[in-house]
């Protein structure tokens, strides 16, 4: 009789261990799970991808050292869009788009005006006649209202002449009513215990 009660006693504490520690487990995982759920929150940001339809190719000339002019545009499609710059010593170079937009955001003059307009000074060296031309707008100048003062105050400056002006005005239209912007959410990956799921979402 007392060996019976023993082994019932000893039972009755595996049973015990293993509840506990299952209980732990479960209790582990739950907390893992909503660990993963909450670092997943970040991938979730959404962000803003901008594109035309329209492409600019634009011709500028420097007609004394660090002095440059717009001297012909014309419309062209986005895959072609760029710069032709001859030089004052008599070579020229081709600037992609990337590399234009590149070449205003990290120049001191233009990088101001588009983090800080009001402490913008402007000048007539190449990022700055990049900005004010119509390839502005595919270089991150903003089209809202309040800033068609400033290109119209300095956009009439980098052109050669004022019937230039004029004309690459409508050309520059052409580009800003032909951007697309969207908005999109980056794939999101999940793991653990069921699995791994990724969902992409577009706007």
């Amino acid at each position: 009789m007392t060996l019976i009660r023993r082994h019932a006693v000893l039972r009755r504490v595996k049973d015990i261990t293993l509840s506990t520690t299952l209980t732990v487990a479960l209790l582990s995982g739950s907390a893992v799970l909503q660990s993963c759920g909450n670092n997943n929150n970040t991938d979730d940001e959404q962000r803003t991808e901008t594109s035309f339809k329209r492409g600019v190719r634009t011709y500028i000339t420097e007609t004394a050292p660090g002095n440059f002019k717009i001297t012909d545009e014309e419309e062209t499609d986005p895959t072609r869009a760029g710069a032709i710059v001859s030089y004052h010593d008599g070579h020229r170079d081709t600037l992609s788009v990337e590399a234009a937009k590149r070449l205003v955001e990290t120049d001191q003059s233009t990088s101001t005006y588009l983090n800080n307009p009001q402490g913008y000074h402007h000048s007539s060296g190449l990022a700055n006649v990049l900005l004010w031309g119509s390839m502005g707008y595919m270089l991150g100048r903003s089209s809202g209202p309040q800033y068609r003062a400033d290109a119209q105050r300095y956009g009439a400056g980098v052109y050669a002449n004022s019937s230039l002006y004029q004309r690459s005005a409508r050309v520059g239209e052409n580009i800003r009513t032909s951007r697309v912007t969207r908005t999109v959410r980056p794939s999101r990956g999940r793991s653990g215990f069921f699995g791994g799921r990724s969902r992409g979402f577009s706007a």
